[in-house]
């Protein structure tokens, strides 16, 4: 394991550049004014558009210049921002894979800066902010101390320290005033969310909005974090696979735990041979999918940034601040849909969606579109192996806002209680197409659902799969390429 860099406590004591900070804006009339700013360049760009096509220039060309300069513009001033804004920042930005790939490349650059992004609070308030928290002679507790900030995280920073015993440990501090900030984005990115359909257009981004919402204020609390991250590290103690930190120390707005040393899972998806990346990728869905037996929890927040590749091969885990609960007979819903989706017609699908709150009782479903929408992914456990790309998963997106389907998606509902699920299925499958990962994807679900792999079952018995093929694919935009086919 490395070593924190030396000369640490020199730098505490060195209360440099008082009166600025460097921490991100947190007066809601500041933080207020660059989101406003953000939906009137959007009328601009609008405005200018209309002009261009005046003069001649065609539609689908000024259509793909907005919406690469909005896309840039937002993630720019929600990076900056951090907070509940770089929050939804990051969201947003695990769709950049899923966008065409003339309107992810102009603003990549953006996307790359938002996943770590600054600025940082400088050594001063560093210094003070941690003596707000834990008292003057908080530097006790530590016997190095590095007051440049090593990562970011949403709502704060992470320092690399030396716990008074010897043991490497990551200082998470919270950026003082951040919960106003949250507060104050939470009434803002309500304005924001028309303009996340230069990513989907006709999505129900209002919804998404909302929902995102309602599980963002979970991180802002270090204790119930803390709390957390005790139950993740019992269960994974001595796991061959997995490493989850343990808490060292937790007070009011900081939040100490051990050191974890490893390669970022974004430099894997960067460079990383495809090998490595298959493994990884099964590795990621098997934490985030046996969370549910071992601990009750959800892991909703599956980015990138929160995975390590430890030099044994083992995947590390950090970042336990929005972990709710399953929710009460999560199993049975499973084996209800997931039975009438294999094995039953229309109408057993629509009744177990029912049954279960997806649909409003006083609401149509167009179940014929729902089954179309959903049938690739339900192709997705018929062969063993498979592989997720980019280019299935934009393919997905683009099927979900043709207009002969979409409006099937404003018919459902998804309990409160499911939506950090939702939230959790739609990250993951992001970083398994970042990752390109190939393997035995429906073994890893089948292990964790039990009601799913009996599903699958009765099907195989009650149809035999006899003269059912599924066809390899070699248009990746269309469908997963399953590795194995099924005669």
């Amino acid at each position: 394991m490395l070593e924190p860099r030396q000369g640490g406590l020199r730098r505490l004591r060195r209360r440099t550049e008082p009166e600025t900070t460097g921490q991100p804006p947190t007066r809601a009339a500041v933080r207020n004014t660059k989101i406003v700013t953000l939906p009137v360049a959007y009328a601009a760009r609008r405005a200018g558009g209309l002009g261009r096509r005046a003069l001649g220039a065609p539609k689908r060309e000024v259509e793909i210049d907005i919406q690469a300069r909005t896309a840039q513009h937002m993630f720019e001033v929600l990076g900056e921002l951090k907070g509940c804004a770089a929050k939804f920042g990051q969201v947003l930005a695990l769709y950049e894979m899923a966008l065409p790939p003339e309107l992810g490349a102009p603003y990549g650059e953006a996307l790359s800066r938002l996943q770590d992004s600054a600025p940082a609070m400088l050594p001063g308030a560093v210094n003070q902010a941690m003596a707000d928290n834990m008292g003057p002679n908080w530097r006790d507790q530590f016997s190095d101390f590095t007051l440049r900030a090593c990562a970011a995280a949403s709502v704060g920073q992470v320092h690399r320290a030396v716990w008074h015993d010897g043991r490497p440990v990551a200082v998470k501090l919270m950026y003082p005033g951040a919960r106003e900030s949250v507060q104050s984005d939470l009434r803002q990115i309500r304005q924001l969310a028309p303009l996340a359909t230069v990513f989907v257009p006709g999505a129900d981004t209002r919804a998404l909005a909302e929902a995102f919402a309602e599980c963002i204020s979970e991180e802002l609390d270090y204790a119930k974090e803390a709390d957390t991250q005790r139950i993740f590290a019992e269960a994974y103690a001595d796991d061959p696979d997995f490493v989850v930190p343990r808490v060292v120390h937790q007070e009011n707005d900081v939040l100490v735990t051990e050191w974890l040393d490893g390669i970022p899972l974004p430099r894997i998806i960067a460079s990383g041979a495809q090998q490595e990346k298959n493994r990884i990728g099964l590795l990621v869905l098997r934490f985030v999918t046996s969370c549910v037996g071992r601990t009750g929890l959800i892991y909703s927040d599956p980015h990138p940034g929160n995975f390590r590749v430890l030099r044994d091969g083992r995947l590390g885990v950090v970042d336990f601040g929005a972990c709710p609960p399953i929710p009460a007979g999560f199993q049975q819903v499973v084996a209800d849909i997931a039975d009438a989706a294999f094995n039953g017609k229309n109408a057993h699908v629509e009744a177990a969606l029912r049954t279960h709150g997806f649909v409003a009782p006083d609401r149509e479903l167009d179940i014929v579109a729902l089954r179309t929408l959903a049938e690739p992914i339900r192709e997705l456990f018929f062969p063993h192996t498979v592989r997720l790309t980019t280019k299935w998963l934009r393919g997905q997106v683009r099927r979900t806002i043709e207009p002969s389907l979409s409006n099937v998606g404003r018919q459902l509902t998804a309990p409160p209680a499911y939506t950090p699920i939702g939230r959790t299925i739609l990250a993951t499958v992001g970083v398994l197409a970042q990752l390109g990962a190939e393997g035995p994807l429906r073994d890893e679900l089948f292990a964790a659902l039990p009601g799913l792999r009996t599903a699958m079952e009765r099907f195989n018995l009650g149809e035999g799969m006899a003269g059912r093929v599924v066809r390899p694919v070699t248009d990746a935009s269309n469908s997963a390429t399953p590795v194995s086919t099924i005669s």
